[in-house]
Parts: structure tokens; C-alpha cells; sequence
């Protein structure tokens, strides 16, 4: 997939205005709209200009796409950063943006966009009519694991993409300080009461959580999965060994006698915390000491002296068959 440059579709500057982008979308239907185009092409082009304007002309979706456009140029390779719209504070319109007859591009980017599922739209729109009831709004916000973990009162600010008094996109940063639950889940919603766009009563903002990728574990729901090194002993005699936990916490845990490299261990309660914890699955991996250090070749040797009848690959073989 490509990137594509809407600012160069609609022939306006990247700083243009609400209304520069406005005209430059109604010059373009005159010229390219199927009904009155003589142009060959003019099918494709308008499905092009409308996609552009969809993007554009919408502040919050245009703050977004800015971002993403400050290191992509047209035609280059494009594959959509994760959590690329996180930071950003939208209105109501729980669901993803209606793709159809546009780009995949598009759909990539804003027929998915994360919503908030549970959003509802009031009835008061921008403006917060009194006694009606205020927007919700929604944002996507992205934690490291051991804030979800643990939880805690955190601060997080938001952009509120707006157009300031001549029409052209401006910023203005939200900050919130926002308790976070133990235990927070991949796309679980944090509702925030009265949060949300101004009416009588104000509607309320949802957060909804990710958890920013782990160098060391990973989440699959409320199991945590970390690879557990041990040493070559640790496998064949067994072991009390300590896991470190997202939390700092230490956790000992018992390595069978006979374990294998891959070997999956299964920590009942130990995952996630919630009222019903995840498991802690630990991958073995055994790590051999280096053949340079002389008393680790030492020894190498000797079981290559006395260990003749272990052929490694017929045990392998032998173990892939009992498995079936």
C-alpha cells in the first residue's frame, strides 16, 4: 500500500484553511464530477478529491493524518504505524468512518480507527444546548505494561484538534489526570463522567487503553507470556528459579527435572490482575555456557567422551512422534 499525499490531491498547502480547502474541493467537482466532466479519468478522480476532503476538511481526522504525513511522502510503501491516532481526542461517532468507495488507504487508517464502542452522540452537538445532553467523546490512550499492571492515578494529555478564528488547524492540549485500574486490559474502556463535549449534563469522555508493546513479556488477554532462560542443570535436575514480574515483583518458581528447551511452564493466578487473575505461562529457554571458557569446554568434552550412545536428533525425533 501507498501513502497518499490528500494535500496534494486538493492542490492546497499543508498549512491552508478550512475554506482554502473548501473552494479547492468544489473547483475540482466542477471539474471532475461524472455527471458534467468530459475528462476520461473523471470517475477516479473525483473518488480521489472526496477522499481527500473527507480527511481534510475534518479537523480531528486532519490533526491525525498530519502527524503520520511528517514522515511519509506520496507513493512511498506505507503500513500504518501502531497506535498512530493515539493522543488525540474525537467526538462522538462510536464507529469507524463509512469506507466504502474509498482507498485502502483510507479504510486502513479511518475505517478502523479505534472508537470508543460504548460512545453515544447527545443531542446537544458543538454548541451544548441547554438541557441537552453534552457529546461524548473518545481518545486512545497507550500505557506500558507495568502501568496497566499495576494501576494507579496517571497524567495524560490529549490533543484537541480545532480551527482557530481564520479557519486554520490548531492544537490545544488536554491534560487529565485519570485513575487507572489494576489490571487493565488491551481495549477495555475507562469512562470518564462529564468528561466529554459541554451540555446539561456534559457528555463523558472514554479512553480506550492499549498497552504499548513489551521488549520482555507479552499479553494474550489477561495471560502474561515471558521466555524463562535457564541454565543447561536448571533443565535436567531442576530448579527454584525467580521471575521477575512487570510489577518488580519477585516470584519463585519451581523448574521441573527433565524440562526442555520450549517447554512451557503454567503459573495458575499469576498473570494479569483482576478478580479472576491470568495465568504466567514461562517459555524455557535453555542458554548453554560458551565453549571459549575453558572449564565449560572441559566438560563438554567429557560428555562427548562417555555420552556415545546419545544421539540428540533420534531423542528429538522420538519426542516430535510421542506428540503425535
Amino acid at each position: 500500500m501507498e501513502f497518499k499525499d490528500y494535500y496534494a490531491v486538493l492542490g492546497v498547502a499543508r498549512d491552508a484553511s478550512a475554506d482554502e480547502i473548501k473552494k479547492a474541493y468544489r473547483k475540482l467537482a466542477r471539474k471532475y464530477h461524472p455527471d458534467v466532466s468530459t475528462e476520461p479519468d473523471a470517475a477516479t478522480r473525483m473518488s480521489e478529491v472526496n477522499e481527500a476532503y473527507a480527511v481534510l476538511s475534518d479537523a480531528e481526522k486532519r490533526a491525525a493524518y498530519d502527524r503520520l504525513a511528517q514522515a511519509h511522502r506520496a507513493g512511498q510503501r506505507f503500513t500504518p504505524p501502531p497506535d498512530w491516532d493515539a493522543g488525540f481526542e474525537f467526538h462522538g461517532a462510536p464507529e469507524g468512518m463509512d469506507a466504502e468507495g474509498f482507498s485502502d488507504f483510507f479504510s486502513e487508517l479511518f475505517g478502523h480507527m479505534a472508537r470508543a464502542r460504548h460512545a453515544r452522540r447527545g443531542g446537544a452537538g458543538a454548541g451544548g444546548a441547554h438541557g441537552r445532553r453534552g457529546e461524548d467523546h473518545h481518545a486512545k490512550v497507550v500505557l506500558d505494561l507495568a502501568q496497566a499492571w499495576q494501576g494507579g492515578t496517571h497524567t495524560i494529555s490529549l490533543q484537541v484538534p480545532e480551527l482557530d478564528a481564520q479557519g486554520h488547524l490548531a492544537l490545544r492540549t488536554r491534560t487529565l489526570e485519570v485513575r487507572i485500574p489494576a489490571g487493565v486490559r488491551e481495549g477495555q474502556l475507562i469512562r470518564l463522567a462529564g468528561q466529554g463535549g459541554p451540555g446539561d449534563p456534559p457528555g463523558d469522555l472514554y479512553l480506550e487503553v492499549h498497552i504499548r508493546p513489551d521488549a520482555r513479556y507479552r499479553l494474550d488477554g489477561k495471560t502474561l507470556i515471558m521466555e524463562l532462560p535457564v541454565a543447561p542443570w536448571e533443565a535436567a535436575l531442576g530448579a527454584v528459579v525467580p521471575v521477575r514480574l512487570p510489577d518488580g515483583s519477585t516470584l519463585k518458581v519451581r523448574v521441573p527435572a527433565h524440562s526442555q528447551n520450549g517447554q512451557t511452564l503454567t503459573v495458575r493466578g499469576k498473570g494479569l490482575p483482576a478478580r479472576e487473575p491470568g495465568d504466567l505461562e514461562l517459555q524455557l529457554r535453555v542458554i548453554l555456557p560458551s565453549a571459549y571458557d575453558p572449564r565449560a569446554r572441559a566438560l563438554y568434552e567429557q560428555m562427548a567422551a562417555q555420552l556415545t550412545d546419545f544421539d540428540a536428533r533420534k531423542v528429538a525425533a522420538a519426542e516430535a512422534q510421542r506428540r503425535g
